[in-house]
């Protein structure tokens, strides 16, 4: 696939300059256009603007901001987009200016150019009608604030290339979005159920359901955010909501169409008034009606194929910051509650049907299934994606069930040469889900994580194994269980977006998955123990210079660089090979006698002073009886085979997870700092 190298962004208002400024943080060039030089401005200083305030808040350095700025071209001349590999339409939305733009960039940009609009109200395929690439014609649905927002729907329509949809995705990657593949179809995704949302509160206040403050506090409540639907029109634009609903309601009938209250409310352009105080006895009733209405508009958008019932969760979670989506809400509340709001809605509103989903999931009587876990036959090569970027691909049971199911899969079949793990989102696997960790310790239920963890390592001694090549794609963070299956793997491909890390001594345990002993496999027990004891991150290069990461590619190659390693066959992993110099002094501030030193609070002796005291004050954060375990491990590990050495990990787990430290370090995770007590 070929390199993304520039993408122009047509509009430099609030969308478009956001989009643009995304983009050109995440290092790509842009060019950014409109029609007026003092618009083009505009654009630029808002962008500006906003970096520097993320300076203020510490999120950028001056000189970054400074090398990011040098990256987009601003201008009103369409002509500079020509040589774009990708040119976003980011304008008002009128139809007939969205059209008319569409058919001069075909005339002016080059054969290779994908044009993506960004609309949120017409069909894609519409705008594909007047153009001669409609095999390089895509939407690509941007969420407000799309510079901080990280959610990007993918909308082909029925003549799109799926060369240029997996371009869209790897754009999509390349600066730092979550996309989900949704059908062109009206709302697209998120916004089908969104918009209902919105204007389902201004009928329950038409109705006397209920008034702006307990509707407010209702949605609050039962969708866990920050903002109810009111305030949310009064930060985005009543006329937006309006606007929106209007077009759903022209495309799918009465139930969406804009309530009276809503249209009066943009006519005297007035915010809602949300203040006073809410009516307790209310909140149930609005919450009920709130979830009739999104729970069954969720599940008739997967009936018809709009999306699937995980990236329609997806979406909610990460596009509107809901704690839960909508299908995570149906199995809360239980299908047959579900069932009977839903068919509250459909009583109320003759146009809306009971979605067949859900009448099937009520004659079944449970929970609807979740994949977290993707398989795709690419040729000789199986890609298994770890699908689940709203919580960093986080490890848990449903997620090693479903990477066994899929590995299997994959082993099983005769024309799978290779076998290829990766992340969606900006992650590889970020650990495995502490919560899990967290409950068992408090139920007293330690042996469940022991047997977990057994499990997974005998998923990663098969994937270790296997007559397949098994192949790690790192293109993105990988933490603690992440890079333990990494490390699992026969061989790495690494994009400079990489990196490893083993946080776990900082939350009172240690590396349960094999990750110290294959790390020392590698590089030898001492730079295990050093970045076991440090939690240091292991970039992309390091991994590669030290023989970790078996090739380094730019994204654009990873595809090329994997069909190189199937025809060179398997190679020994663990191969000898020479430590570069400059991880020497890393290795020696964790030799024997410099463990006793770090584990009993002093510096290392025979590095430079300034490593010395960094090393001892890093480990001096972490949990004292976990680095005295790692430690123990690590040595006892030493020369033995693989197998062995798994058992000696596992034979400790029980042991740490019972400590008051990991309880502690679990539990802070992501809220304070752990106060370890060595206990």
């Amino acid at each position: 696939m070929s390199k993304i190298n520039k993408i122009g962004v047509i509009g430099a208002g609030n969308m478009g300059s956001g989009i643009a400024q995304k983009i050109i943080q995440e290092g790509i060039n842009v060019v950014m256009i409109d029609m007026k030089d003092e618009f083009v401005e505009r654009g630029l200083s808002n962008i500006r603007k906003t970096l520097l305030e993320g300076v203020e808040r510490k999120i950028f350095k001056k000189e970054q901001v400074d090398a990011i700025l040098s990256r987009i071209t601003g201008t009103t001349d369409m002509t500079a987009v020509a040589d774009a590999d990708i040119v976003i339409e980011a304008v008002f939305e009128d139809k007939a200016v969205k059209s008319d733009l569409f058919k001069k960039l075909d005339e002016i940009c080059s054969e290779k150019t994908i044009l993506a609009t960004n609309t949120s109200s017409f069909y894609v395929r519409e705008f594909a009608e007047h153009i001669s690439r409609k095999d390089r014609f895509i939407g690509l649905h941007y969420f407000f604030h799309p510079a901080k927002n990280r959610l990007l729907e993918v909308i082909p329509h029925d003549g799109t290339s799926q060369e240029t949809i997996e371009k869209s995705m790897l754009a999509s990657k390349l600066h730092g979005k979550t996309s989900i593949l949704v059908k062109d179809a009206p709302g697209f995704a998120v916004n089908r159920f969104f918009v209902p949302f919105l204007n389902e509160a201004a009928r329950m206040l038409e109705e006397g359901v209920a008034d702006i403050p307990t509707i407010e506090e209702g949605a609050k409540r039962g969708f866990k955010i920050g903002m109810g639907p009111f305030l949310l029109m009064n930060v985005t634009g009543i006329p937006i909501a309006v606007h929106a609903a209007t077009t759903l309601g022209n495309e799918l009938g009465p139930f969406y169409a804009p309530a009276e209250k809503l249209k009066a409310q943009m006519e005297k352009k007035e915010n809602w008034d949300i203040e006073g105080q809410a009516d307790e006895s209310k909140i149930q009733a609005v919450i009920d009606r709130l979830y009739g209405v999104c729970l069954g508009v969720s599940a008739a958008l997967v009936d018809e194929g709009v999306a699937s019932v995980e990236d329609t969760d997806r979406g909610a979670k990460i596009g509107l910051r809901w704690s839960t989506g909508p299908f995570e809400i149906m199995n809360k509340i239980g299908i047959d509650k579900t069932y009977e709001l839903v068919d509250a809605i459909a009583a109320k509103y003759p146009d809306f049907n009971m979605p067949d989903l859900l009448k099937k999931q009520k004659e079944l009587g449970k929970p609807f299934d979740f994949r977290f876990v993707d398989l795709d036959i690419k040729g000789d090569v199986a890609w298994i994606t770890l699908n689940r970027p709203e919580a960093m691909n986080a490890l848990n049971e449903s997620v090693f069930i479903q990477l066994e199911e899929q590995f299997s899969a994959a082993e099983k079949n005769p024309d799978v040469k290779a076998v290829v793990f990766q992340g969606a989102g900006k992650a590889f696997v970020a650990g495995a889900d502490i919560r899990y960790f967290v409950k068992n310790i408090k139920g007293n239920k330690i042996p469940v994580t022991v047997e977990f963890t057994r499990k997974g390592h005998e998923l990663l001694l098969r994937i270790e194994n296997s007559e397949k090549l098994t192949i790690a794609l790192l293109d993105g963070l990988s933490l603690g269980g992440g890079s333990e299956l990494a490390l699992a793997c026969q061989a790495i491909v690494a994009t400079p977006a990489a990196s490893m890390g083993f946080p776990e001594t900082g939350i009172g345990i240690y590396p349960g998955l094999g990750g110290m002993l294959r790390f020392a496999r590698h590089a030898g027990p001492a730079l295990a123990k050093y970045y076991t004891f440090t939690g240091a991150t292991i970039l992309a290069k390091d991994a590669y210079e030290l023989g970790i990461a078996t090739k380094l590619v730019e994204p654009a190659e990873v595809e090329s660089a994997i069909a190189g390693l199937v025809a060179e066959g398997k190679t020994d992993k663990y191969r000898d090979r020479e430590i570069p110099e400059k991880f020497k002094s890393l290795a020696l501030t964790c030799s024997e006698e410099n463990v006793e030193k770090l584990l009993s609070g002093n510096p290392p002796l025979g590095v430079a002073d300034d490593l010395a005291a960094k090393t001892a004050k890093i480990v001096g954060y972490k949990a004292p009886l976990a680095l005295k375990v790692a430690n123990e491990i690590i040595d006892q590990q030493v020369g033995k085979p693989i197998p062995e050495a798994v058992e000696i990990e596992l034979g400790r787990l029980e042991e740490i997870f019972s400590t008051a430290d990991a309880l502690e370090g679990l539990s802070s995770l992501g809220r304070k700092k752990p106060e370890f007590k060595g206990a």
